[in-house]
């Protein structure tokens, strides 16, 4: 004799697999591990830094500026004239105020670009200001 076709679905029912709670558990940790990672920040350019037996690794340096061979000065992989310099730390300043600028300026840079800068950088409200450097 045939099954009734209520019992039918009931086992076609049963043998399913709920997917649900494990794509929960999947994007739980997609987000986790979004939130939990770690960015890495560049200025725009490669400069070859100059050497320095005292050089110390700076942990949270947000503001990067960068100086070419040639003068150019790089915020946010983006070229910055020296006139707009002040503005645009101020801006990076205000998103993260416990910030510190860092200016990495290439070894044939010259000392006049870095002055502008870390004057414009001071102007800008942030006193703590370092200059990059390879470990000698």
């Amino acid at each position: 004799m045939r099954a009734p076709l209520g019992k039918i679905f009931q086992e076609d029912e049963a043998e399913e697999i709920n997917m649900t709670p494990m794509l929960d558990v999947v994007f739980i940790m997609l987000i986790f591990f979004i939130v939990t990672a770690s960015f890495v920040k560049e200025a725009g350019i490669d400069v070859n830094r100059p050497e320095a037996a005292t050089a110390v690794k700076k942990e949270r340096a947000s503001i990067l500026v960068a100086i070419s061979d040639e003068g150019e000065i790089w915020i946010n992989k983006r070229q910055v004239d020296v006139r707009a310099v002040q503005a645009n730390i101020e801006r990076l300043k205000a998103e993260n105020p416990q910030g510190s600028v860092v200016i990495q300026a290439d070894k044939k840079a010259t000392t006049d670009t870095l002055i502008k800068v870390m004057d414009a950088a001071r102007a800008a409200g942030v006193f703590d200001v370092s200059i990059a450097a390879q470990e000698a």
